[in-house]
């Protein structure tokens, strides 16, 4: 999991804008709330250093970083992404996995026919839901189709690769 493609910057949060006057951020959180984003110290390659970290009563939390000093540094930091390595992220038990291990992988049928490769992770309340990009049609258009996260319709997947039942594919 140590390779170039899955170790790349995992998005765990974002800075949704400033909170009052000392340099204090609002964060939109993408992960399992305030505890699992305390797991780390530093973020965007520790470019952000947290001092202070606190749940806001709303889903989401107030940061405090070493090298936001007032209101102006916090408001310029609006809509920065917080990342860590995947590399830095805890183990996985069978059958769990993060959105960023989809990104980029190609997806196959069942018999192995290509059938595009997984662009986004989407979860719009009701499970996660792949979001898989053909190759380029003979009308030159690229087409997408999206595939529940379930056994039903990806009945395997690795580091290498998504299988997907075909029937969930079909256009």
């Amino acid at each position: 999991m140590v390779d170039g493609k899955k170790d790349r910057p995992v998005t765990l949060a974002a800075v949704s804008g400033a909170h009052g006057v000392m340099g204090e951020v609002r964060l939109k959180l993408f992960g399992e709330g305030v505890a699992a984003l305390k797991r780390y110290r530093a973020f965007n390659d520790s470019s952000l250093t947290v001092v202070k970290l606190k749940d806001d009563g709303k889903g989401g939390a107030i940061a405090r970083f070493d090298e936001v000093k007032d209101r102006n540094a916090a408001e310029k930091l609006r809509g920065t992404v917080l990342t860590v390595p995947r590399s830095a992220m805890p183990a996985l038990e069978e059958g769990e996995y993060y959105h960023a291990d989809f990104l980029g992988l190609p997806a196959v049928s069942e018999e192995g026919e290509a059938l595009g490769t997984c662009v986004a992770v989407e979860n719009f309340g009701a499970g996660d839901v792949l979001e898989i990009e053909r190759p380029v049609g003979e009308d030159g258009k690229r087409r997408r189709f999206m595939v529940p996260m379930t056994p039903a319709a990806v009945p395997e997947w690795n580091d290498e690769r998504i299988v997907l039942n075909a029937a969930f594919a079909e256009e």
